[in-house]
């Protein structure tokens, strides 16, 4: 993990989270399933006026309530307690109760009139013996409230039919105007402005109108543990606040830049000026975004004023890129490392080296014959796979060092490095790990095997100096390095397999025939360039086929 004293903003302690429980009750409609939503208070000290699922806090009440609630036998303990809070609340709030007599039967009209909102709901119900539904209740999903917010709640959302035979009626004090509604249309009238959900409610939403049915959503539940977990963070993207789950490509750069949750960093891509990830290190994208480079190719400094900086891929000789560089280092780059020699990543050394008055090293590994005519590129010295690259000036409390350690990475290309930032372990990963796409193995300057070797040496690295992020050419920031290296090799192996599998279904097959079944699932505007990587599936195919070891 980075330094505390490399990080851009003051650490803080998010406010603490408050245990909670919300339910999505859900019936089947003509259309499709429906959810019910409950606009909350305008007076809410939490999201007032969003319309929500009916939900609250656990209390001590909930789990002392376990002798009064059916239980699956799969049920946990934890789940039983969230499972009665969302009984209790939905009744609380909008007048729905699911509770049972022991014959199955459910509460009846007179009951359900008898019964007091504000008072002890589980006494209540012994005393008509009737028992709590708990066991028709099922986890979805689990949400923690952002660290920015000064409220927070650790929340399953939970998942149940409603009742037949009972109506929504809001308490007209925490909610109020319970209405039926498809998860697509909540989510089109929150899209024109009508309907106010906050984001676990939208995600949610997105995730929810995928299912034709409530068997097919409590079949999904079926698991005993949530579809998903998220805690998301937030940024800025046009200058408005915006927020991702882990999965999403932000995610990572707002968990380094802003660990504690603070709503500072923009998001927005631009080429007009670096942008800070940690004291040490910066981030300038080059102007050329397309097809194969995204939103441009990114460069980076890692260092700072006392220690000078070391330039990683400069990029393509873009005369005002390289300016730019220069000029967010101070002038003071004491050597430029290039990750390969494709054309997006290297062409910006020299020009940067002129710029330089102490002409600094261009360093990293020659092109290998292989490489195509565009990229060819000779370092000034060739680095060692291992070797050091140390930088050290004089902090105001002692000696201040930014060591990049090399690690060789054929794959992507035949000269493929990467650089390891120890003291903060972060990861440079050049072309070899993206940020929104898989990278492009192109034979013969590109190779399968060794690219997929190169993996496992990036986890081992990862996992011996605790490495949680990667800092990519192309695109933000990825946290959770060690799962998506893992992600990224399952995705390969899986391509392959499905590659074999189409080369023995139709082994007098052209390439053309066979990228047309293997990437079935991408656009076919991608196929062209599928076709690489494609052809270095089956160079490794071929390769291990019997009788060619």
């Amino acid at each position: 993990m980075p330094r505390p004293s490399q990080l851009l903003h003051a650490q803080r302690e998010p406010a603490p989270t408050r245990p909670a429980a919300t339910v999505l009750l859900l019936r089947d409609a003509p259309a499709g399933v429906e959810v019910l939503m409950t606009r909350r208070s305008m007076t809410a000290s939490f999201a007032p006026g969003a319309y929500v699922f009916p939900g609250g806090g656990i209390d001590a009440a909930d789990a002392a309530a376990h002798a009064q609630a059916t239980r699956r036998p799969t049920q946990s303990d934890a789940h039983l307690t969230q499972a009665i809070a969302a009984i209790r609340e939905s009744f609380e709030e909008l007048g729905v109760l699911l509770a049972r007599h022991a014959d199955g039967t459910p509460a009846t009209a007179a009951e359900l009139a008898a019964l007091k909102r504000d008072a002890p709901l589980a006494a209540q119900c012994s005393a008509r013996g009737l028992t709590l539904a708990a066991a028709d209740v099922f986890v979805l999903a689990h949400w923690i409230t952002d660290r920015d917010l000064p409220r927070r709640f650790d929340v399953p959302f939970l998942v149940a039919r409603m009742p037949e035979g009972q109506t929504p009626v809001a308490d007209e004090a925490e909610q109020f105007e319970p209405v039926w509604v498809r998860p697509a249309d909540a989510l089109a009238r929150h899209a024109a402005g009508e309907f106010f959900i906050i984001f676990p409610t939208i995600r949610t939403l997105e995730r929810l109108q995928k299912h034709a049915t409530v068997d097919s959503v409590l079949a999904a539940c079926a698991c005993e543990q949530p579809l998903w977990t998220s805690c998301p963070r937030a940024g800025l993207l046009a200058g408005k606040e915006a927020r991702y789950m882990e999965h999403e490509m932000p995610y990572g750069e707002l968990h380094l830049v802003s660990p504690d949750g603070q709503i500072v960093h923009a998001l927005d891509w631009q080429c007009e000026r670096p942008v800070p990830l940690l004291k040490n290190v910066q981030r300038l994208t080059a102007p050329n975004p397309g097809f194969m480079t995204g939103p441009g190719t990114n460069s980076y400094l890692v260092g700072d004023p006392r220690t000078g900086y070391i330039a990683i891929d400069p990029g393509p000789a873009d005369a005002a890129h390289i300016e730019r560089l220069w000029r967010a280092a101070g002038g003071d780059i004491r050597a430029i490392v290039c990750t390969h020699s494709h054309p997006d990543h290297s062409p910006g050394a020299r020009p940067l080296q002129a710029l330089c008055a102490g002409k600094p090293p261009i360093l990293g590994l020659p092109s290998l014959p292989t490489a195509r005519a565009n990229s060819s590129f000779t370092p000034d010295r060739s680095l060692q796979n291992k070797e050091l690259l140390a930088l050290a000036g004089q902090a105001p409390d002692g000696e201040i060092t930014h060591s990049l350690r090399v690690i060789h990475t054929p794959g992507h290309a035949a000269n493929h490095l990467c650089l390891l930032l120890e003291e903060d372990g972060l990861l440079f990963s050049g072309d070899h790990i993206l940020n929104g796409s898989t990278t492009v193995i192109d034979p013969p300057d590109g190779d399968m095997t060794a690219y997929l070797e190169s993996l496992d040496v990036l986890d081992a690295v990862c996992a011996e100096h605790d490495v949680c992020f990667i800092l990519p050419a192309h695109g933000h920031v990825l946290g959770f390095a060690r799962q998506v290296i893992a992600q990224l090799k399952d995705h390969r192996l899986a391509r392959e397999a499905k590659v074999a599998a189409v080369m023995r279904a139709d082994p007098e097959g052209t390439m053309d025939d066979w990228v047309a079944k293997a990437y079935d699932d991408v656009p076919e505007r991608v196929w062209p360039v599928a076709k690489r990587s494609l052809l270095a599936h089956v160079e490794r195919i071929q390769a291990s086929a019997p009788g060619n070891d």
